[in-house]
């Protein structure tokens, strides 16, 4: 079987090279010069474990190309997959769906025989019944069903979220016989049989909407705990207490019930956005997805005054260690991350930053102010420092010595944002520490 793959980003790389890994042959569309280059060099132009080592292997074997003529990788293929970017539309928060449409016309100029055409960008409901009308109107005489199948890969996770998935959502268009494009898609996720993962076969729109309502459903749970997290503060409560209690009932769960700075990334900040959208747009606004942005754009904004009272109410001329600048550990991503508004309020406050992140530096150097200091290491990066903040979970950071760490600062405040660390063992080598929700 093949297979083509429009967009060579994060969830085009990682399913193409997944596909591939089950045997299928791929062949990848990247319409960017310099990612595609890096492509064809064996350069992964994205930071994700495994992948380079996915990528080599299935390239080796055959199964695995990249190039950009779109017609010559359509041709033949028994599904096209568009794998394109989404993001928000300056303004408003809709799904700018530019990309999505070019990849549609695109493929029904180049089908020449029958294939389903399969969404696996996250687009907003009735996308797919739209991409059927732009190739209709294009090729009336060609054959082909659509498809909407999202993906769920987490950053840091993908390959094996590809691999061993709580479950697979592919939506098909059930107001015509879906039996040829059910077969194909079964087909396509056979090996996932093996380990019975769930296979679920919905409407194009439920779909659509199953990705929107999971992200923003996480989205909410971490927006509640940073709440009851500062709740925890104010009566002298452990929120990890309360989060262990909570998630230890089936009906909830004990994952995205760690507290921390806020969410951000490329999924929930964009996917919220756009379900509070189509809820309004559609006539049944979702007031809960709607305070779940507002809460988690408050807390990321109010996170550098935080810094700032516990510095005593200035960092005018003082020296601040910040661990971890992406979103979240195993990624360079550094979009929506919390990061971004606490070091510009710090910047804008007059302190000199010092920064490490295990592998989001490079990142980081494009969209933080130009005074920051790149660090060679954590202890590097607390060398003279007045206060350190946590801002990303990295487990090299939990691994560092709290005497290690007192002996290379000036001062002695450290402002744990991901309660990386053991309050005990940080007053004890002489800190003023301050976490998140603990006493």
């Amino acid at each position: 079987m093949r297979i083509t793959m429009i967009g060579g980003g994060y969830v085009g790389l990682v399913s193409a090279a997944c596909f591939a890994e089950f045997g299928i042959d791929v062949a990848v569309v990247e319409a960017d010069p310099a990612r595609l280059e890096a492509l064809r060099e064996g350069r992964i132009p994205i930071y994700e474990p495994g992948l380079d080592t996915l990528v080599a292997k299935n390239v080796a074997a055959g199964r695995l190309t990249f190039g950009d003529d779109i017609t010559s990788a359509v041709r033949g293929s028994t599904a096209v997959f568009i794998a394109v970017g989404t993001p928000p539309r300056n303004g408003d928060g809709r799904a700018d769906m530019t990309y999505v449409h070019t990849a549609a016309r695109q493929i029904a100029h180049a089908l020449d025989d029958y294939a389903v055409v399969v969404t696996k960008s996250t687009v907003p409901v009735g996308t797919s019944r739209r991409i059927a009308q732009i190739i209709r109107e294009a090729r009336p005489d060609v054959d082909f069903d659509v498809a909407s199948n999202p993906e769920f890969l987490r950053e840091g996770n993908a390959i094996g979220d590809f691999m061993r998935p709580d479950r697979v959502i592919i939506g098909l268009d059930t107001d015509h016989d879906p039996a040829r494009a059910q077969e194909i898609m079964r087909t396509l996720y056979r090996p996932l049989y093996l380990i019975e993962a769930p296979i679920v076969f919905t409407s194009l729109e439920s779909a659509e909407l199953i990705k929107y309502a999971s992200n923003s459903f996480l989205a909410m749970k971490i927006s509640f705990i940073n709440e009851m997290a500062d709740l925890c503060d104010k009566v002298g409560a452990n929120v990890h207490d309360l989060a262990r209690g909570m998630g230890l009932d089936g009906r909830i769960g004990r994952k995205f019930l760690h507290p921390g700075p806020g969410y951000g990334g490329s999924c929930f900040p964009k996917d919220t956005l756009a379900l509070s959208r189509i809820a309004q747009e559609a006539g049944a606004p979702s007031r809960l997805v709607e305070a779940t942005v507002q809460v988690n754009e408050a807390r990321k904004a109010s996170m550098g005054s935080r810094i700032i009272a516990a510095c005593g109410g200035s960092v005018a001329g003082r020296t601040i260690a910040l661990l971890g600048l992406t979103f979240k550990p195993e990624t360079d991503d550094m979009r929506e991350s919390p990061s971004l508004p606490i070091v510009h309020r710090l910047a804008e406050a007059g302190a000199t930053l010092r920064a490490f992140d295990p592998v989001g530096m490079e990142a980081a150097r494009r969209v933080l102010p130009d005074g920051l200091e790149y660090c060679a290491d954590a202890l590097d990066a607390a060398q003279g420092a007045d206060a350190l903040v946590v801002l990303t979970e990295w487990n090299v950071f939990r691994a560092l010595a709290p005497a290690a760490l007192r002996e290379r600062m000036s001062g002695n405040v450290v402002l744990d944002l991901r309660n990386v660390f053991e309050p005990a063992a940080m007053r004890a080598a002489g800190f003023a520490y301050h976490s998140i929700g603990r006493p």
